[in-house]
């Protein structure tokens, strides 16, 4: 039976070994610590009831649950491993190598059947990039990319190829996440003048001038990554260039695509020119987030039409994590970056939490969606190796630091199927932590001697920009439906002042007189004109004082216009004193 928290595995010079998950986080003891150093690698499998991993003499297969050992594998120099979706099916691969005399070398891509422990199949795959084969969630089909076309295997038959996709050059494939039927996104460069493009299919209906579900075709690609939605039905698309020719990044140039299984596409408009540093589907399939432009670098919401939901504004950040329920988005700022993080409830667009975990490397949330893990790992960095396990509120409740002599190559989270553990409502308030609070130095920038006696003048290279919600704007019929609302709420508010005051009296010069009462002329046609054009306006500021009043962001001139209202009503009075 399933521990009721997920475990944390943990891989180092210290060993391997699993931690208990919170409250606990007191190292398992049902799984015994593989000690030394020779652990190349390790994974679970997708429900986190099974654990593999090679100590460099073999791979062992046990059960996470009583560790008891299912199956051990005589090969010591895997660095590969991964499970099928429903645990039929161990992959591992280990490097590719071909004999001294120039012989080609022998298969090192294994499949075992997790069950019985026999070898299903032995592929050559020289490669280790997308070296391992791709499940649709229910294993009815197995696909693998050779010699740029794609060969589809069906209920884990290995034996025949049961279908090929097969176009120009293929340089990549994802298969849809979800129940059947199973869709396919593949990535085809351009050459000779041509176009890349990325096309959906809908498996096996691969043949045919209208068999593609959708296709996007664009310029500026050497290299792209396929993002799908949790209910396969559209497809983020990252186009990357490793040269920008306009010379304004030294990383080179990316634009935004979204593709839908419907045939729609379109080109996702970020408002800020630079890098895209990560984009992530939320798990309600409904929304996305891009991190993108020039440090401070914006992050924005965006709905299925594309449209901006909301910006977080700009802030050190280069990379976001929703939870596993969706509600909660972390915003980070890793790698070169001072490791800040924003933790916001995506439901109300509040800030949460704004915790630092400096020199991170690595972040993951914990199924439970309340927990999170960041870790400094070898080899990114040599020095100050660990893992603090944290509550999105921003308290620490364990932290690791490993000695000065040892390192850290690897945590993660068991992982659980989706349901296992419900959502629960956010909470604000930061929780209890026994985790002493250690305040970082902060280091001060340096003063030249001449400077050091005087006092200190803030600057900043750039103004950061607040959050705002970014709502889609209205449709001509709906924006002319909303002024006459506003100007109906207007004319009675304005009879109702009018009941209150008394006719009889005359209006002071800063009041608008109402409707009803005769106003003083001029006798000159000329002054009266002014006079009431001056009224006019003032009218149109309060209007325009009342929408901002109730929340409705005005815009750069409306707001000049409401500073003009003190000269406005002097000029007024100055006319109205000549009447």
């Amino acid at each position: 039976m399933a521990p009721s928290t997920p475990l944390l595995a943990v891989r180092g010079s210290e060993g391997l070994y699993m931690l208990n998950g919170p409250p606990n986080f007191t190292e398992n003891t049902v799984f015994l610590r593989e000690s030394g150093k020779n652990c190349k690698v390790y994974a679970f499998s997708k429900d986190g009831s099974l654990f593999a991993w090679c100590n460099g003499e073999k791979v062992n297969l046990v059960n996470v649950a009583d560790n008891g050992l299912l199956h051990s594998f005589n090969l010591p120099k895997a660095v590969c491993l991964e499970f099928s979706p429903k645990n039929s099916v161990l992959a591992i691969w280990q490097p590719y190598t071909t004999s001294k005399d120039g012989t080609s070398g022998v298969p090192n891509l294994q499949l075992y059947d997790v069950k019985t422990g026999k070898c299903l199949k032995s592929f050559i795959q020289k490669k280790m990039q997308n070296w391992c084969p791709s499940w649709a969630d229910d294993e009815s089909i197995c696909a693998r990319n050779v010699n740029n076309e794609v060969h589809f295997f069906e209920n884990n038959n290995f034996s025949t190829i049961a279908n090929k996709l097969h176009l120009q050059k293929i340089s990549d494939f994802v298969l849809s996440p979800g129940p059947q039927p199973c869709k396919v996104a593949v990535y085809v460069p351009g050459s000779k003048g041509a176009p890349s493009f990325v096309r959906l299919y809908q498996y096996p209906s691969f043949s045919g001038p209208h068999a593609a579900l959708a296709n996007k075709s664009f310029f500026k690609a050497d290299k792209v990554t396929m993002l799908w939605n949790k209910k396969a039905t559209a497809v983020l698309v990252i186009a990357s260039t490793d040269v920008d020719k306009t010379g304004a990044s030294y990383y080179g140039e990316q634009t935004l695509h979204y593709i839908a299984t419907n045939g729609e596409s379109a080109v996702v408009q970020l408002p800020k020119n630079g890098p895209i540093y990560d984009v992530v589907w939320n798990t309600s399939s409904t929304e996305f987030c891009a991190v993108y432009g020039f440090m401070p670098a914006k992050a924005t919401i965006f709905n299925l039409k594309c449209d901006p939901v909301f910006d977080f504004g700009t802030g050190p950040r280069n990379a976001a994590y929703y939870s596993p329920h969706g509600n909660i988005l972390v915003l980070a700022g890793f790698g070169n970056l001072r490791g800040q993080m924003e933790v916001w409830d995506v439901k109300n667009y509040k800030l949460i939490s704004k915790p630092v975990a400096s020199d991170s490397t690595y972040f993951a949330w914990c199924p439970d969606g309340e927990h999170i893990v960041t870790a400094t790992c070898a080899p990114r960095l040599r020095v100050s190796n660990g893992y603090k396990i944290w509550h999105y509120t921003g308290s620490i409740l364990h932290k690791y630091d490993v000695p000065s002599n040892a390192e850290i190559w690897q945590v993660s989270w068991q992982p659980f199927l989706d349901g296992v553990f419900p959502a629960k409502a956010v909470t604000y308030q930061a929780v209890p932590s026994e985790v002493p609070e250690v305040e970082s130095k902060v280091a001060t920038a340096y003063r030249p001697p001449a400077l050091r006696n005087k006092p200190i003048t803030s600057s900043k290279l750039h103004e950061d920009e607040p959050p705002q919600n970014m709502k889609p704007p209205l449709s001509k019929t709906a924006l002319k439906n909303q002024r006459k609302h506003e100007a109906k709420k207007a004319a009675k508010q304005e009879a109702r002042n009018e009941g209150s005051q008394d006719l009889t009296l005359n209006p002071t010069p800063q009041q608008n007189p109402p409707r009803n009462v005769s106003l003083p002329t001029s006798g000159d046609p000329e002054v009266d004109k002014k006079i009431k054009n001056l009224r006019k306006k003032l009218k149109a500021i309060e209007q325009l004082k009342e929408q901002a009043a109730s929340g409705k962001q005005l815009e750069k001139n409306q707001m000049e216009k409401i500073q003009k209202e003190s000269a406005l009503l002097q000029e007024l009075e100055d006319l109205e004193l000549g009447v």
